[in-house]
């Protein structure tokens, strides 16, 4: 079976919260660690083949036994759910607040 997973782990700047946002060195970076947004490009993890290109919302956090923290995005676009686990050195305090808010 073929993975659907392409590890591109680059840096970008935030289009919410301007800020640099590093490569992450150990996956892929899929959000903002200060923010918690990220950007609809992909359709598989990697793959940049995505044409809406809207802000994906942080709207809620699940907790995944094997994961961890799962941060649940919405697309400001086009309104669609993605899942993303949380990086080591994301923003716990919003993490937190994110987890006592229901989907």
């Amino acid at each position: 079976m073929l993975s659907r997973f392409t590890k591109i782990d680059e840096g970008f700047v935030c289009e919410n919260c301007g800020k640099k946002v590093e490569k992450l060195g150990y996956t892929c970076r899929n959000h903002c660690p200060y923010c918690l947004h990220s950007k609809h490009v992909d359709i598989n993890p990697g793959d940049r083949a995505e044409e809406c290109h809207g802000m994906l919302e942080p709207v809620s956090v699940e907790l995944d036994a094997k994961k961890g923290y799962v941060i649940v995005f919405k697309c400001q676009k086009c309104g669609a759910i993605r899942r993303n686990k949380a990086a080591t050195d994301d923003n716990m305090d919003l993490i937190i607040k994110l987890s006592a808010r229901q989907l």
